[in-house]
């Protein structure tokens, strides 16, 4: 298998799996702007309400049924824990400014709606018991979504300039598009499947960044080293002993991480699904990406031995 892979031509179709990113970069868009992201109440502002029933485990379509007919019907309900442990997501309500304080469009004061749900789920359920109520104001939200995105661009930013002083600007272009890449196919899965995007989700993408730029300049390493070192100036050639060279690491730095990703899906809990999620998307896609934009795109901006050659050192006499 091992000499199977080592012969293989990676860059020979190069050009189809450009017209599967290009699609797939499309669609991610269109359904990020067409359909939205469900954005969590990190982002929007909201409610979280955690309950716990000692006298056994929580059902959620009975919870449900509690808050069917109220403005608390589109609530996001999550097990928290264990069976017996619920966290209920309240997305704000319409907000009117009374008497300098905040409100709901009937009259109830955003710190009393924990009270209020509690009060219909113990109809419900009546040993249930309040474990805590957090209230995040939209203000906040929009100032955490706005800053969370110039965080974003600016990782983006800065990895441009050291790709581009470290390598090439070719080479860099092609690293920072292929985060992009990367970023905008997993929030386009999140847009898809309508998954909650919140803080977690952004490590996730903050942390993806990283891993995805690491194995890109793996490869880049070596693409630059065969460029000066080696005879061979066929740019295709090169790329190709780069990716054969970085194969084997590439392949056991995915799977080990995926694996470490799948095991805090299955066994992390609520508190680290988001994360997670994003994570195990992000390894496979940050993988391929790493072969077939980076190395695709810097093939087609016409990368070549000139890029990487150094300067000639300059002979300097002994007159003063």
């Amino acid at each position: 298998m091992k000499k199977y892979l080592m012969r293989l031509d990676f860059m020979a179709a190069r050009h189809w799996f450009s017209a599967v990113s290009a699609v797939l970069v499309v669609a991610s868009i269109a359904l990020i702007i067409g359909r939205g992201l469900n954005l969590g109440l990190d982002f929007t502002g909201g409610t979280i309400i955690e309950v716990h029933n000692p006298g056994g485990d929580i059902v959620i379509d009975d919870v449900r049924n509690a808050l069917e007919g109220t403005p608390y019907s589109e609530a996001t309900l999550q097990h928290f824990g264990s069976a017996s442990d619920l966290v209920v997501r309240v997305q704000p309500l319409h907000k009117l400014i009374e008497d300098g304080e905040v409100a709901d469009d009937r009259g109830i004061e955003a710190d009393k709606v924990g009270l209020e749900v509690t009060a219909l789920l113990q109809d419900e359920i009546p040993a249930l018991e309040q474990r805590r109520v957090e209230f995040v104001g939209p203000a906040v939200g929009d100032e955490l979504r706005d800053k969370s995105g110039t965080a974003m661009l600016a990782a983006l930013i800065v990895i441009l300039i050291y790709i581009g002083i470290r390598f090439t600007s070719k080479l860099g272009v092609s690293a920072v598009a292929a985060l992009f890449h990367d970023v905008i196919i997993v929030l386009g899965a999140f847009a898809l499947m309508d998954w909650q995007v919140d803080l977690t989700v952004l490590a996730a993408m903050l942390a993806l960044i990283g891993y995805s730029i690491n194995d890109s300049i793996v490869i880049a390493d070596y693409v630059r080293d065969s460029f000066r070192n080696s005879r061979v100036s066929d740019p295709h050639a090169v790329v190709n002993d780069a990716i054969r060279k970085t194969l084997g690491r590439t392949i056991n730095t995915a799977l080990t991480t995926w694996l470490v990703v799948w095991a805090l899906q299955i066994f992390g809990g609520p508190a680290v699904h988001g994360f997670a999620l994003a994570m195990s998307i992000g390894v496979i896609v940050g993988t391929y990406s790493s072969i077939y934009i980076v190395c695709n795109l810097a093939l087609s901006l016409k990368m070549n031995k000139e890029d990487f050659m150094l300067p000639e050192a300059k002979e300097v006499d002994d007159m003063p």
